[in-house]
């Protein structure tokens, strides 16, 4: 049976002077909006429980399977507020599949395609004053997750799962322009495993990237690029973002997906205009070898990452224990047109000929 979300309105949700406070300089992650989707999952009784209610914490048992085995997932998308003032999600689909194949590696059970949008679209439209209009690089960030609540300590797969959406105003990601960031390169720590859970999007993943991030900022970086664990002969992606190269004879080259690696939906989009931008898009295999020397022989001109929050972030220099790969100072312009493309898409400036956009609003 599908799910409906029903609508339960706060009673006393934030004041209009109070939202536009926020809408003004969101920040990210810092605001919530007024209502939460919830649904529950249980063994014996399925998907029960929907409803769109008032934000607030969760009651958890000190015992609540969650926090002692990690057994969670979580999404993340925005929603984009058009100049007419229209609201519309990019690519949801892709989304709920995402979270459904996240959920069968975690064991876990998969919500519904249908019932995954309907519930984030329900939450948008209760909470679109939150939506910020469409200047600059503002949205609403949404944060739909999985986690198993049932009360018990063992090693096995919960019987009962508790499913939530959370959304939060999203300011742009970079607030003084867009500017090259630098690269830290582990060799000491792996984020991922073939066999494991490197293409889940589950919390583990970002706790196990969080030393080699703080190792990268002890050497001036901004984000950390792992390594294949076993060999370490292949490139694999960032602790929250995938990455690409640009060469000189106009490839755009990403490292294949393998298992360990997270099927990002900026990445997967990027690929498909990639065309449309005159580049030549390849997914394959790519060694630590062959971007150290693609930098230093010319033939990589620009290198960027990709996620939800940042859209594309175009890279300065890559740095590890063997030394520094600094990329031209040209301004990035492959990469600028890439970010600006999905952009324009996303806040409904060109056409959507990708079929990319679900209007909710």
């Amino acid at each position: 049976m599908s799910l409906s979300f029903p609508l339960h309105a706060n009673p006393t949700p934030a004041g209009d002077a109070d939202v536009a406070r926020v809408l003004a300089d969101p920040g990210f992650g810092d605001h919530f909006t007024d209502h939460m989707v919830v649904a529950t999952w249980t063994s014996d009784g399925g998907w029960q429980g929907d409803a769109v209610q008032p934000y607030g914490p969760f009651l958890m048992d000190p015992a609540t399977a969650v926090l002692h085995y990690a057994q969670e997932i979580f999404e993340g998308m925005k929603a984009y507020r058009h100049a007419d003032g229209s609201i519309h999600l990019f690519r949801p689909e892709a989304n709920a599949r995402r979270f459904q194949t996240s959920a069968a590696r975690l064991m876990l059970p998969e919500l519904p395609t249908e019932d995954f949008i309907r519930a984030v679209a329900a939450l948008v439209a209760a909470d679109s004053r939150w939506v910020p209009e469409a200047t600059g690089e503002r949205s609403l960030y949404i944060r739909p997750f999985l986690f198993a609540s049932e009360v018990f300590l063992g090693v096995r797969a919960a019987q009962r799962v508790t499913f939530s959406v959370i959304a939060s105003p999203a300011g742009p990601y970079f607030t003084g322009g867009v500017k090259p960031v630098d690269i830290w390169v582990t060799d000491t720590y792996a984020r991922a495993g073939i066999g494991g859970t490197g293409s889940a999007k589950c919390g583990g993943n970002y706790a196990a990237s969080l030393i080699a991030q703080y190792e990268g900022y002890e050497h001036g970086c901004s984000q950390v690029l792992f390594i294949e664990a076993a060999d370490k002969d292949r490139v694999e992606e960032l602790g929250g973002m995938n990455v690409f190269l640009v060469t000189s004879d106009g490839r755009l080259v990403t490292p294949a997906l393998t298992g360990t690696i997270l099927e990002g939906i900026t990445r997967d989009s990027i690929l498909t205009v990639a065309g449309e931008l005159g580049l030549v898009p390849e997914e394959r295999r790519v060694t630590p070898e062959e971007l150290f020397d693609g930098i230093a022989d010319g033939s990589t001109v620009e290198a960027f990452s990709c996620g939800t929050a940042a859209v594309v972030t175009p890279i300065g220099a890559f740095k590890s224990t063997r030394g520094e790969w600094r990329l031209p100072e040209n301004g990035s312009p492959q990469t600028i047109g890439i970010r600006n493309a999905i952009l324009d898409i996303q806040y409904g400036r060109v056409p959507d000929t990708h079929g990319w956009l679900q209007r909710v609003v």
